[in-house]
């Protein structure tokens, strides 16, 4: 009604501007007043037709809505004039001392095509926001099917990628039995707090990166009980990206990697770090380890863990994310993540360490 009482009065001053123009002297108030009940009675008339015909007027066919909207058209056009003409018996013309029937022949005849272009406008609005409801829901849906789509597939990498990391700490956990039953004992106590802390989670797709490096923490400790001290590790984190969220378990299966494809392959003493600093806009993840590089590709096998990481990136972040693995002269192999950086908004770094090692 607002929108419709603002037309009245714009259509009111440009009647008087034309009025004047033509050497007329109308009331300016009135000329306003006029315009405003005329375009007040279409407001009033467009939202009964809304109210009433929304449906139809949504998702009819256009042959049905002309068909059916014309005549009431004509018939809402004649029923304004009326109404208008019952307000203003004589019209804007202080001059002029017509009978109501003579104004309103007068009027309605003169505003016909005006009062049609009118109706079929509002028609046509209607039609587009209904169009445009329908287009939003479509959309609204697609996004929720992709999201729903987007979340089965995290849960079956996660579902993919536990299994993968419990075989192979029980195949460390086995290795032991036969030398250290007592490491042993405390290597399964450490598997099952991870076990714990991967069920804790449920299916929050982003932690905390502090949460990320304890659970590294439990497993460079098993690892380190397996491999007898041969293997010094480091964790370094920027105090200001201690909050960084990241994807769930993201980190394990890298360095699980390192181990595997790297340290395990060290002859002597092995090195393996975990680094995490921002990078401009982005959060920088290096999982470094010494070892004999990369390798070449075997045909028909590849990592699981790499696998599962570059998938779940994928999911979680589209192109806006990176992954490379670069290898060095002496062996030494690093995994780098370049990730969109988002702080969790309770964020509080005062008190969280930001550096491990041995």
């Amino acid at each position: 009604m607002a929108g419709w009482l603002l037309l009245g009065g714009l259509f009111g001053f440009q009647d008087y501007v034309m009025a004047r123009s033509w050497n007329y002297h109308p009331h300016f108030l009135l000329l306003i007043f006029a315009e405003e009940v005329y375009f007040a009675l279409w407001g009033a008339v467009c939202y009964a037709t809304w109210w009433k015909l929304r449906e139809f007027i949504q998702s009819g066919s256009l042959t049905s809505l002309f068909l059916h909207l014309l005549p009431l058209s004509v018939a809402l056009s004649y029923a304004v004039e009326a109404l208008w003409v019952a307000v203003f018996p004589h019209g804007v013309s202080s001059t002029t001392h017509w009978s109501y029937w003579h104004t309103l022949k007068s009027y309605a005849n003169a505003e016909l095509l005006d009062n049609l272009v009118i109706f079929w406008c509002a028609v046509g609005l209607f039609r587009g926001i209904g169009y445009s409801q329908r287009l939003r829901e479509k959309e609204n849906a697609a996004v929720r099917m992709q999201s729903e789509m987007t979340n089965a597939q995290l849960r079956a990498l996660r579902m993919q990628l536990n299994p993968h990391f419990l075989f192979n700490t029980l195949n460390s956990v086995s290795s032991l039995m036969r030398s250290d039953v007592e490491a042993a004992d405390v290597m399964l106590e450490r598997m099952s707090c991870m076990l714990r802390m991967s069920l804790e989670r449920g299916d929050a797709k982003l932690i905390p990166l502090t949460e990320e490096v304890e659970f590294i923490q439990l497993y460079l400790s098993i690892q380190k009980m397996r491999f007898q001290g041969t293997v010094h590790h480091y964790v370094a984190i920027d105090p200001e990206v201690l909050d960084a969220l990241v994807p769930t378990m993201i980190l394990q299966p890298i360095v699980e990697n390192a181990y595997i494809h790297g340290v395990a392959r060290t002859a002597g003493e092995a090195f393996l770090g975990l680094e995490a600093q921002k990078q401009n806009d982005k959060l920088r993840l290096c999982v470094r380890n010494s070892g004999r590089g990369i390798g070449p590709a075997v045909p028909g096998r590849k990592s699981v863990g790499i696998a599962n990481v570059k998938s779940r990136l994928e999911l979680h972040y589209g192109s806006a994310q990176n992954f490379t693995l670069r290898e060095f002269a002496d062996g030494e192999v690093q995994a780098i993540l370049l990730l969109p950086l988002e702080i969790r908004p309770d964020a509080d770094t005062g008190n969280v360490r930001h550096s491990y090692g041995n």
